[in-house]
């Protein structure tokens, strides 16, 4: 049996990543592998363009309307953005999402 990893996202510290938005890293594996939970307060924009390099990036919708500058994705979408793919994360509403980075 392979051990597990597990956490809880409120035992796990908030990192502010800008303002209204905050990163919870839950798990950091082999060649930078990770997942986190992102909450973007009502309103906020991630800085900068976000360019998914050097693999894909994986995104959930937890909860609230997730933006990606182009559409709003609901609660319960699922985005999957190709390496090199690009985007600028915010949200009216709030919202926090699930986000996995299966390459690094």
């Amino acid at each position: 049996m392979t051990d597990m990893i597990w956490s809880h996202v409120d035992e796990v510290p908030a990192r502010k990543f800008t303002d209204g938005i905050t990163l919870r890293q839950m798990w950091e594996g082999a060649g930078g592998r990770s997942c986190h939970v992102i909450d973007i307060a009502p309103g906020a924009v991630w800085p900068n363009l976000d360019v998914h390099k050097p693999g894909p990036e994986e995104v959930f919708v937890v909860s609230g309307v997730f933006n990606d500058g182009v559409r709003d994705y609901p609660p319960g979408s699922f985005i999957h953005c190709p390496a090199g793919s690009s985007h600028v994360p915010q949200s009216l509403t709030g919202c926090r999402l699930f986000v996995f980075y299966p390459e690094g």
